[in-house]
């Protein structure tokens, strides 16, 4: 099996074991959840059966019913840090398509969607941000040292942090190559 198949599996796994227990913590019914969702009761039915590859809009609108994020829907059950989901929500039909949520924060205001260039040598230190306020980081290339309140992560090309930003952070190239990386400012 393709192990982006292997991982879908394994999110479908998340989704109806998530939606059943959601629903019934709501006291709703299948119908019920199929009404508020517009979602029809013989898919739903599906989902929470692990049986139906099921798109992403169509989890919005149940997530949406449910009234949670849609983070929750495909988290994994003993993954209860929203900041790190880190799974598959789509895969294409050809392999090495696919989309995958790594975090999620909340945010009251807005979120800037930033791409930072650190040259070899290049750091950048930060004020504390105003409290609620988090980032997102993934890095694109190369390799940062991201810094938060002194203790160093080192984040390698694919790997991704997600933390709050009311504290003294910075961001630093050690290695011999320029650093790329996108930065979400949750607001």
């Amino acid at each position: 099996m393709h192990k982006d198949s292997m991982q879908r599996a394994s999110v479908l796994q998340h989704v109806s074991h998530n939606i059943r227990r959601l629903r019934g913590v709501a006291g709703m019914s299948q119908a019920a959840l199929a009404e508020r969702s517009g979602v029809s009761r013989r898919m739903l039915v599906a989902i929470e059966a692990g049986e139906k590859n099921v798109s992403l809009t169509t989890l919005d609108l149940i997530a949406e019913a449910l009234g949670v994020a849609f983070s929750t829907l495909i988290q994994a059950p003993e993954q209860r840090d929203p900041s790190r989901i880190d799974e598959l929500a789509w895969a294409g039909e050809h392999p090495g398509s696919r989309a995958v949520l790594l975090g999620s924060s909340p945010a009251r205001r807005e979120v800037e969607l930033w791409e930072w260039t650190l040259a070899p040598g290049e750091h950048y230190t930060s004020e504390a941000d105003a409290a609620g306020w988090s980032e997102q980081i993934y890095v694109a290339e190369g390799q940062l040292t991201l810094l938060i309140e002194g203790v160093e992560h080192r984040l390698h090309s694919g790997q991704f942090h997600v933390f709050p930003s009311d504290c003294r952070y910075a961001y630093r190239n050690d290695g011999a190559l320029p650093v790329r990386f996108v930065r979400n400012v949750v607001i």
